[in-house]
């Protein structure tokens, strides 16, 4: 591979003379003086100056016309990254915005050495685009990496291929969307060349011996095209020559090819005067030869999205050969080699907007905005673009990039991670620092997920996530946790409803029409249940549908029974029952609920067993009739005693229980039983019942339980 020509200084400037003649040459000289001081004595891996290299990336800006901000950046992006020099020095010396491009520059080369997973590549491209306020830290950037890949035999043969692989995945792509075509060759012909050196000299060494044969072979093809462009009277500029390898070698790939099958390895283009011309020395090409079908490309009328444009045809030209013509005028060439470089122009020290600045589709809005600025300055100031706006890439711990929305949160991260994770999300870091889950996510952010093993998501989530993925996720997820919750209530309900009835679940499955009654979801038991649960379906209608007649006769006897125990009740005590006071109505007592003297209760009544008198807050009664259910208070002179389950939680340690026991005994309490079990924590659980005649003497035994060294929490058990 050819040593590289080294650069001077005094060509760079003279350079960005003869297309910007107002340039301030002093500050890229400057830059030049303080690039020279601060690398003193640092080398290249070749053993050459380090300057060397800066001199290089600066020649290769001022080739695509670049200003002299963006050249004297060339010259200082490795100051402030690999020597003693400030950016506040750079600031200082170099003014403000030579300083934000070293700053873009070197943030720059942080971010696209942290990972080298090729999957990444894409992500990769779009980080250093998004991460960009200003298109000429990309410029910068991509100078960079081309003067190091043409010294990359210099690198330790480890890396080289590492190197080479990484330009091919980032770098050439990258290139390639900001229609820097030269740029992209020359980058995919070296990272092939490292990547596989085997195959890039085979391509190499088959040009050479085919050399001879093909430049005749161009010679004859340029003299028919000349000699009929001018019998059309157009003046145009016809150029012929091989492809680059790269090119070559992806098509073998792609088409499974050997060297010798490839036909079309020369690639001609016409330059013309006008997009009319185009189209007419098109029309001449196809009336010359026989055009391959399927193998035109109108990139005039349709540009590309980074603003290239041309017409592609491939003929069958001399000797059956195919070759492909590309038709363009000067402008269009001069985009296709620089790319967004092209934009710009100077005439007096003043840059000169295009009439088709618009062609770069993703730079188009700020485009727009530009167009009443005719000062080079003005412009390049606000030419900070967010390339990606409606885009955030952020880092896992690991140094991937994940791509989401703007505004996506630590929820939609970790959604797009993984289905389990978003599930089991409970928090989230953003650059080691805990944050709430809406938090926005920044480009840039390295952000942790942290997660806890039962945890499930929360509806609320869905007020603040971004993405389709996450949003679908919590719904099935939040879905599916109210359904098991919704079969598992209406499971009950059925069951203990049948049951009153003498009937089990399998009467449900009589009458065909009891699934599509419910509704048009409900096809299953299950689905059954669940719309029970979820209060779409009564189980009462239910339980009409299927009950016999007899025993529906039999449901009005007990809705006329319940209302004479109702008069009854009433004509006895004007505000309902009052618990033993009325001497004819039998009254029960809730096993499940266990109503202590002082609670808020409420009276069921149950044909031929009289009331039962359960708790407000017993689950019984909230899934009961409500006509069965009668208002009740306590009798004043009521000596109900109830057994009372209370739980008592403490440190398992010797003579403890005793000490329990004895705090019961002294409130005068009896202990009917006691269930003891201990836990791996070294904690014991305990479930006394005691005799409890009012809700004031269980509140004086709680609270002499809790006085008990070691106790740690009382409460009284419900159903």
């Amino acid at each position: 591979m050819n040593k590289p020509v080294i650069a001077r200084i005094n060509d760079i400037i003279e350079q960005v003379v003869s297309y910007h003649p107002e340039a301030n040459t002093g500050l890229v000289q400057r830059a030049y003086v303080y690039s020279a001081k601060v690398h003193h004595g640092q080398t290249r891996l070749s053993g050459e100056p380090y300057l060397i290299h800066p001199l290089g990336v600066a020649k290769i800006l001022a080739d695509l016309n670049l200003d002299e901000y963006t050249v004297s950046t060339g010259l200082l992006h490795d100051t402030v990254e690999d020597t003693y020099a400030t950016l506040d020095e750079i600031e200082k010396i170099f003014g403000h915005e030579v300083a934000f491009l070293v700053d873009g520059v070197t943030k720059i080369s942080k971010i696209a050495s942290t990972s080298h997973e090729e999957r990444q590549a894409e992500n990769f491209r779009k980080m250093i685009l998004a991460m960009s306020k200003d298109i000429r830290v990309i410029l910068v950037k991509m100078a960079d990496r081309v003067h190091n890949m043409r010294t990359l035999q210099y690198v330790p043969a480890d890396k080289q291929k590492k190197i080479a692989q990484q330009t091919l995945d980032i770098y050439a792509p990258l290139a390639n969307r900001l229609g820097l075509y030269e740029i992209k060759s020359e980058l995919e012909d070296l990272g092939l060349s490292y990547t596989h050196p085997e195959v890039y000299q085979d391509i190499e060494s088959n040009l050479v011996v085919t050399a001879e044969q093909r430049v005749k072979y161009v010679a004859e093809v340029i003299g028919i095209i000349e000699e009929k462009l001018q019998e059309f009277g157009i003046k145009a500029l016809v150029q012929g020559r091989p492809k680059h390898i790269y090119s070559i070698y992806s098509k073998m790939i792609d088409q499974n090819l050997n060297f010798t099958e490839i036909y079309d390895i020369t690639a001609f283009r016409i330059i013309v005067l006008s997009r009319q011309e185009c189209y007419e020395v098109l029309g001449m090409i196809h009336s010359i030869w026989k055009p391959v079908p399927g193998r035109f490309k109108d990139y005039i009328s349709m540009p590309k999205t980074n603003m290239y444009q041309s017409l592609h045809t491939t003929v069958i030209g001399p000797y059956g050969q195919r070759i492909e013509i590309q038709i363009r005028t000067e402008d269009m060439d001069r985009i296709a080699k620089q790319g967004i470089a092209a934009h710009w122009r100077y005439k007096e020290g003043r840059y000169i907007q295009q009439k088709d600045d618009h062609r770069f589709a993703w730079l188009q809005q700020v485009m727009e905005t530009q167009s009443e600025l005719k000062d080079s300055r003005d412009f390049l100031e606000t030419f900070r673009v967010d390339v990606f706006p409606d885009e955030v890439y952020v880092f896992t711990p690991a140094g991937e990039v994940v791509q989401l929305p703007k505004g996506a949160t630590p929820v939609d991260f970790a959604y797009r991670i993984h289905t389990s994770i978003g599930n089991k999300c409970i928090g989230a870091k953003a650059n080691g620092a805990i944050v709430p889950l809406r938090y926005e996510l920044k480009t840039g952010d390295v952000v942790e997920i942290l997660t806890q093993a039962n945890h499930m998501p929360s509806r609320d989530w869905l007020k603040f996530v971004k993405t389709t993925r996450a949003r679908n996720k919590i719904h099935q997820c939040v879905k599916s946790q109210e359904r098991e919750r919704s079969l598992t209530l209406g499971r009950d309900i059925c069951e203990r409803e049948l049951r009153k009835h003498k009937l089990g679940i399998a009467s449900l499955h009589k009458g065909a029409d009891l699934f599509s009654s419910a509704g048009r979801d409900v096809k299953t038991l299950d689905d059954l249940f669940a719309a029970v649960g979820q209060g779409r379906v009564s189980v009462k209608q239910l339980i009409n549908r299927i009950l016999p007649k007899e025993l529906t006769d039999e449901k009005k006897q007990d809705k006329e029974y319940n209302a004479s125990v109702v008069k009854k009740a009433t004509d006895k005590a004007g505000r309902g029952i009052s618990v033993n006071g009325i001497d004819d109505l039998m009254v029960r007592y809730g096993k499940c609920c266990n109503p202590v003297h002082g609670d808020d209760i409420r009276g069921f009544i149950t044909r031929g067993r009289g009331i039962t008198v359960h708790t407000v807050e017993c689950p019984f009664l909230q899934s009961s009739d409500p006509d069965r259910i009668l208002d009740a208070q306590w009798d004043v002179s009521s000596k109900h005693l109830a057994s009372v389950p209370v739980e008592v939680i403490c440190d398992d340690m010797k003579g403890i229980l005793a000490d329990i026991t004895a705090a019961i005994s002294t409130t005068g309490v009896n202990i009917i039983n006691a269930r003891i079990r201990t836990t791996p924590e070294k904690k014991a659980i305990n479930i006394f019942e005691v005799e409890i005649g009012s809700l004031k003497q269980l509140d004086a035994v709680m609270t002499t339980i809790r006085q008990v060294k070691g106790v740690i929490k009382v409460t009284r058990l419900r159903s």
